[in-house]
């Protein structure tokens, strides 16, 4: 699965290490220096076929989506037929290619069947399961995305829980997982999503609600990801991100979309903030903090696509703990900016849009593909890459992107060019990758597509995608292209 992404992540970290990184290890380098293995894959995963999303065998959700070394974490997990049980922890990473390392295995645990939660208002599935154990996290932890495999001893059957460790020390870049969109695509139990109301499966008006507080069904968009059970879509499109970035010793930390939320300080201890993959999804406090933190210096960088598109309002879940349950309240974006979903027109589109904070945003038809297409050779961004006017990386952006850039002042557009249906079929759209300055010297890059990731790496257990054009796998030159943004984003005063 490496292949040639061993090597060219190989020749990057040689690269960035000696180019742009401090003397000494950071604690993301030591982490990674320890022995790693590829257990953390699922070996036998199912679907029940009449649910089409669900792994009712073993299956479960966490207490939290993010918590910090010394606070507890509850795993509330259901077995169907009652089994033994137990979870497997492990943090993602690069180590060495084999993408993660175990740090703690707990039970066996008596498994049996919990109950599925009734209907709720707004159509609202809140579960309430008992939790199999709680768990504290050692201090020695390093801030990273957690996998707990799940395998009941009868049968072996195995599915995931997934969170994040974080923590509040200095570090140049602090990694945003996209977790309040793996959550509103979440189907689980059965077409319970934020984009299901009973009667439409791609829903996009309001009075719909959803919790954290339910298992991530299997991934439930453009391809079979069996393996992404339990796991939202991190995966899928931010871990090629967060391989690379480990792969080359960057000093990073990981936070969900709820500590943008609720923890905005957070933002001043970082050189850079990264938005990653399918960020689509943020409330208007989540909105106003990183654009606070943006006239404060800190730069930012939106590897990601269809990013702050739907507005959303938290809430409280059943049992009254904050910000569990959440529901589609808005668009960032102008009316009649995209195509018309079914219902979006009936949801405010107030100001501030997205583009205003992000330097592009959703638009047109929103979906499609194209080459990353260089418009602007001479910007800092492409030295070292050879890139030429109109040079491209082939099937780079999808399968949504970003476009209509802002009037900002001083906004750049990096690289741009129609979208398509298919190869040699447009389709109307225009992305654009925009950098614009912020006002101390810091500067906010909007890659505008979700795939950026796939130039980076190719992880142990990477899909590639493929729908509308097809992206090609790690490329040297981007990967220099984000060596070069991460390199002026370290540079933070």
């Amino acid at each position: 699965m490496l292949g040639a992404a061993a090597v060219a992540s190989a020749a990057g970290c040689r690269s960035v290490r000696q180019d742009c990184l401090g003397v000494g290890p950071n604690p993301v380098q030591r982490e990674n220096a320890r022995a790693g293995t590829t257990d953390w894959m699922l070996a036998k995963t199912a679907v029940e076929p009449s649910t089409k999303y669900r792994c009712p065998t073993i299956e479960g959700y966490c207490s939290r989506q993010s918590l910090a070394a010394g606070e507890t974490i509850q795993f509330h997990v259901s077995c169907n037929p009652a089994s033994p049980f137990r979870i497997d922890l492990y943090r993602l990473g690069y180590y060495g290619g084999s993408g993660g390392r175990h740090v703690a295995s707990l039970g066996p645990f008596p498994g049996v069947p919990q109950a599925d939660p009734e209907e709720g208002e707004k159509r609202l599935r809140d579960c309430a399961w008992d939790a199999c154990t709680e768990f504290t996290i050692p201090g020695d932890w390093v801030s990273g995305v957690y996998l707990g495999k799940l395998t009941a001893e009868q049968g072996g059957w195995q599915s995931y829980v997934i969170f994040i460790v974080r923590d509040a020390r200095p570090v140049d870049f602090l990694f945003q997982c996209s977790d309040t969109t793996w959550q509103a695509y979440n189907r689980w139990p059965s077409q319970f999503s934020l984009y299901d109301n009973g009667e439409h499966q791609w829903w996009w008006g309001g009075d719909v609600r959803v919790s954290f507080n339910r298992p991530y069904g299997k991934y439930c968009q453009i391809f079979d990801a069996p393996l992404s059970t339990g796991s939202g879509e991190f995966l899928l499109w931010e871990f090629p991100v967060a391989y690379w970035l480990e792969a080359q010793g960057y000093d990073v930390s990981y936070a969900s979309n709820l500590d943008l939320h609720e923890r905005p300080g957070r933002l001043a201890q970082a050189k850079g903030f990264l938005s990653v993959g399918h960020d689509e999804y943020w409330s208007i406090e989540m909105f106003r903090h990183l654009q606070s933190a943006i006239q404060n210096g800190l730069n930012v960088a939106f590897l990601s696509g269809n990013a702050v598109c739907g507005r959303i309002l938290l809430s409280p879940d059943g049992a009254g703990r904050s910000n569990r349950v959440f529901e589609r309240v808005g668009v960032f974006g102008p009316p009649g900016g995209t195509r018309e979903f079914v219902a979006m027109d009936s949801l405010a589109h107030d100001r501030p849009y997205a583009n205003e904070l992000v330097g592009a945003h959703s638009t047109g038809p929103v979906t499609g593909g194209a080459d990353w297409t260089c418009v602007a050779p001479e910007h800092w961004l492409f030295a070292g890459t050879g890139m030429r006017q109109g040079d491209g990386i082939p099937g780079l952006v999808g399968w949504e992107w970003h476009g209509d850039p802002a009037p900002i002042p001083g906004l750049e557009i990096v690289a741009s060019g129609p979208t398509f249906s298919a190869p040699d079929e447009p389709n109307g759209g225009q992305f654009t990758s925009t950098i614009y300055p912020g006002p101390r010297g810091n500067i906010v890059f909007n890659a505008a597509t979700i795939w950026w990731g796939d130039g980076l790496s190719e992880p142990p257990g990477y899909l590639r995608p493929s729908v509308y054009t097809s992206p090609q796998g790690p490329d040297a030159r981007l990967q220099r292209i984000t060596a070069n943004l991460l390199d002026r984003m370290r540079r933070r005063e």
